[in-house]
């Protein structure tokens, strides 16, 4: 469901309220909380098993690959740019160490990369939205798990369009498939399917 007030990215107060209402639910409310341009963004069901599963068999099979000092991180904070009105909570956060370090939301221009696993109850939030907003943030490669059809994307090279800027490249991969994120390539065998 999106809460979707009109012109949310122009005015600061609006979209301060909109951080400050998100804040306050995030503890009391089921769900996920994000804010877009259209608006606050509630994926209503919280994640499910094979949704966590297929997150957490990611970042572990990424770090493998991966050197000590960059993480496939599974965890808060937000990443978020005030002057977009865009904070976004990625499943999976591709980062160095080093750019972890400090207080409040993740800078998207430090991410190597981002990856979503499709939520059941609000896929259009993956393939849609985020496919927009990830690379208005300024985030080199958005890679998207679906246990809906087990298949997924990977998306980089972003340009510029007249509908601001998008990713020029776009690499479908099956379930069982080897799949490149950034500078490494993890097997997908094996991830969970929802029922």
């Amino acid at each position: 469901m999106t809460i979707a007030p009109d012109d949310a990215r122009r005015d600061a107060h609006l979209y301060q309220a909109m951080r400050e209402f998100v804040a306050s639910a995030d503890d009391t409310l089921p769900g996920k909380f994000e804010i877009t341009q259209e608006g606050i963004v509630h994926d209503m069901m919280s994640p499910g098993r094979p949704h966590e599963l297929t997150a957490a068999q990611v970042s572990r099979r990424l770090e493998k690959e991966m050197p000590d000092d960059v993480l496939a991180h599974t965890g808060t904070p937000d990443v978020e740019v005030e002057a977009e009105g865009i904070m976004r909570h990625p499943d999976v956060m591709v980062i160095a160490v080093a750019d972890m370090e400090g207080e409040g939301a993740f800078d998207p221009r430090t991410l190597i990369a981002v990856i979503e696993v499709v939520s059941r109850s609000n896929p259009e939030n993956d393939w849609v939205s985020k496919m927009r907003d990830y690379p208005l943030l300024g985030i080199p490669v958005y890679a998207i798990f679906d246990p809906r059809t087990g298949s997924g994307a990977v998306l980089s090279d972003i340009h510029r369009t007249p509908d601001g800027p998008r990713y020029a490249t776009r690499k479908d991969f099956l379930y069982g498939e080897d799949v490149t994120i950034a500078e490494w390539t993890i097997s997908t065998d094996d991830l969970p399917r929802y029922a």
